[in-house]
């Protein structure tokens, strides 16, 4: 490890399920496409490492490897050998490391930006003279200050290009820093030689202005890939702030969130965020959700409602029972999906990978060529060849296609996970954006996997309250539709849980029973209708509950959205037939399958895969699970198991499938702007680099051409970020 940081790797190891270990190293001197390829080959050749994966927004490498079959130390003097130092992954040691580099950019570009601006402002009375009888003598004065004030200049806000390019050079690889560097020096040792022999040109403010909109783009740049991981970030921080925890006896103390344990009692205060997610133990009020869901109008709580970090308590004091907190809740879960969203690449990523990846000796042969070409010729001097060089080395600078995609990926991300939808995979926007059919899971994903009782004027206030003493045991979730349907009740001591049938408890006159209609022993009662609890007390009549699960509020108009676009839209349910049919007619959805097992759902997606079909799948079950990962591309809702929400591409907060619209139409417009920066870069090329290898293009119009190319990729990705229609109300 590199000074500062322990000598033994070993003590950073964890150790994975299947047999393997993983290592988290924080890599200094990541910054493009070129640096994350080179890591990730050299690691994979090692012996026995089975997946390496650079984060290009947070610089964290992951290498994993078959216990015994490789060592840490080993690979941290391999990322060393590349150039590269490596240190413990530490998120405060990031942040801290993220401020000096962004400092550092900053000030350089306020270095470089002074001396271009002083520079132009004596080239301009340089040129002026041209045309004004100036003085050999006095142009070779104006020469002269400009070198007073760029080369200095140079020197210090050249330092991010220049120590890259060294450590490249002296790990024996290339990146685009070394044309770079080699482009700013050779332009400024031809003006300098100029200068020293009396010549008429010098190009110090053509050097000086390349590396003013170099250090624009690398700004840019810094800023654009840290954007996803200090949203995620401050998302986290709302919930930071210490909480007041109720001890016993009254007694209240601050704790920080993180440390709060599960089981704690926590005091909300009318207008603070809550810092754990947790249940609801008193208190009534209305809490503002927007920054999970979305969805702007405030919900309705009251006990036994769950409730999540970070949203906002707009009512009374509650007081909630903590049930997850710190790196556990869901305002954590969003940070790591955002920072998964820069971990796999698209293919669109992997192309302009590959681009890169012999950027570097294309373009040194392509100044080559050019010096070359123009010596054979004859009739130039060799400082003008140099330049000639120097500007085909600057005009092929590939910011444009090293921020073709990533910055697309990073503004759709962003503007998704404003909208409560978390993004998992780099590829995922790409996939989602070619589905052209679209399978839903039933209970959970259409509806809102939370049943309820719909026949309460069939039975007294009474017949509820002895329901609910017995369902207060159980976690089933008929059981918690009927004590949330009681509200507060007593609970019924000794009760005994029969799985698959229900409960049974001893009253006063004998044993009380609530489950099913055998468990139950009834007889003579029409054929059972849907879901239902039987309540069975001695000497009394039997009383049935019928529940039903709502559909989700906008069901239907996805399905109106989805078939309007002309979308393939079927319905696969493991639920009765009878249930099934119910809802496909519901919501409008002609083809429907009931009963379906994971076997058969993946048949079906592989059968619709040999029609050619794109399938996005979405569920939210642990039968869903193995579809989800299998299809094109899925969607699962945050109430989903966490076996389906693992398995998905993308998962979205609330109770609206809006979120599905409003990702499918983000991930269309990614793709047509990421082929459209495509085609601004290498139009770019095509244009320029024949003009600079002809002799054309100065290093000064080289550097504003590449430039201008790199913001117009940047402000077009921008795009995407400003989507905020709501497909349908």
């Amino acid at each position: 490890m590199t000074a500062g940081a322990t000598t033994d790797p070993s003590a950073y190891v964890e150790r994975l399920p299947g047999g393997e270990s993983s290592l988290n190293l924080l890599v200094d001197g990541v910054h493009c496409a070129h640096c994350i390829d080179s890591i990730e080959n050299s690691m994979m050749q090692e012996p026995g490492v089975v997946g390496a994966r650079v984060n290009l927004s947070t610089r964290r490498m992951t290498v994993s490897w078959r216990n015994g079959a490789a060592e840490p130390a080993a690979l941290v003097r391999k990322l060393e050998t590349l150039g590269y130092r490596p240190v413990p992954y530490d998120p405060a040691a990031l942040d801290g490391r993220d401020r000096r580099q962004g400092a550092l950019l900053l000030r350089c570009l306020g270095v470089a930006g002074f001396a271009a601006g002083n520079a132009m402002l004596l080239s301009v009375s340089v040129w002026a003279g041209a045309f004004s009888g100036m003085s050999p003598s006095t142009r070779s004065l104006m020469h002269w200050a400009t070198a007073l004030i760029v080369l200095p200049a140079i020197a210090y806000a050249g330092l991010p290009f220049f120590r890259s390019a060294c450590a490249a050079l002296s790990a024996r690889r290339l990146n685009m820093d070394v044309p770079i560097s080699l482009a700013i020096l050779v332009t400024a040792g031809i003006s300098l030689s100029e200068s020293l022999s009396g010549g008429p040109h010098a190009y110090f403010d053509a050097a000086i202005m390349l590396l003013f909109f170099l250090l624009i783009g690398r700004y840019l740049d810094f800023r654009a890939r840290g954007a996803m991981r200090a949203t995620a970030e401050n998302l986290v921080a709302l919930s930071a702030r210490p909480a007041v925890v109720v001890e016993g006896g009254g007694r209240r103390r601050f704790v920080p969130a993180r440390l709060i344990p599960p089981g704690a009692t926590v005091l909300v205060a009318a207008g603070e965020r809550l810092p754990v997610d947790g249940i609801v133990e008193s208190g009534n009020g209305t809490v503002d959700q927007s920054l999970l869901t979305g969805e702007s109008e405030p919900v309705a709580v009251r006990p036994s409602t769950s409730v999540y970090a970070g949203t906002v308590n707009l009512g009374a004091a509650l007081v909630v029972r903590a049930t997850k907190a710190g790196d556990a809740t869901v305002l954590a879960e969003m940070a790591r999906f955002a920072e998964e969203a820069g971990r796999t690449r698209s293919a669109y990523v992997r192309l302009a990978d590959r681009a890169a990846r012999i950027y570097a000796p294309a373009v040194h042969g392509a100044a080559l060529f050019a010096f070359v070409g123009w010596w054979l010729a004859g009739g130039l001097p060799v400082h003008n060849l140099l330049l000639i060089a120097a500007a085909v080395l600057i005009v092929t600078c590939p910011c444009a296609l090293g921020l073709a995609v990533p910055a697309v990926q990073v503004a759709a991300s962003g503007a998704l996970l404003k909208r409560g939808i978390l993004v998992k995979g780099g590829d995922a926007l790409e996939r989602l954006a070619v589905v052209d059919a679209i399978v839903l899971d039933k209970t959970g994903t259409l509806t809102l996997g939370r049943p309820e009782i719909v026949d309460r004027e069939t039975f007294r206030d009474e017949d509820l309250a002895d329901a609910a003493a017995l369902a207060a045991a159980s976690a089933h979730p008929l059981c918690r539709a009927v004590t949330r349907a009681a509200g507060a009740c007593k609970i019924a001591a000794g009760v005994e849980e029969t799985p698959g049938s229900g409960l049974e408890a001893i009253g006063e006159d004998g044993p009380v029973r609530l489950g099913s209609r055998v468990w139950c022993a009834v007889r003579g009662e029409d054929d059972c209708v849907g879901t239902e609890l039987w309540l069975r007390r001695p000497r009394r009549a039997p009383v049935r509950f019928r529940f039903a699960d709502r559909f989700r509020p906008d069901a239907a108009a996805l399905i109106d959205w989805l078939r309007g676009r002309g979308f393939l839209v079927e319905l696969l349910s493991g639920d009765r037939p009878q249930a099934v049919a119910s809802a496909a007619e519901a919501l409008g959805i002609k083809e429907y399958r009931a009963e379906a097992d994971p076997v058969e759902k993946g048949r079906r997606l592989a059968e619709l895969r040999r029609q050619g079909r794109r399938v996005l799948m979405i569920g939210d079950g642990l039968n869903d699970a193995p579809s989800l990962a299998a299809a094109h591309a899925s969607i699962s809702p945050a109430t989903g198991s966490d076996v389906a929400q693992t398995a998905a591409d993308f998962v979205f907060q609330g109770e609206r499938l809006e979120s599905v619209a409003a990702a499918i139409v983000i991930a269309r417009r990614a793709r047509r702007l990421a082929l459209q920066n495509f085609a601004l870069a290498a139009g770019y090329n095509l244009f320029a680099v024949p003009l600079a290898i002809a002799g054309l293009v100065t290093p000064l119009a080289a550097a504003c051409a590449m430039s201008a190319s790199s913001l117009v990729v940047i402000l077009n990705a921008l795009r995407a970020a400003r989507y905020r229609e709501r497909p349908f109300a």
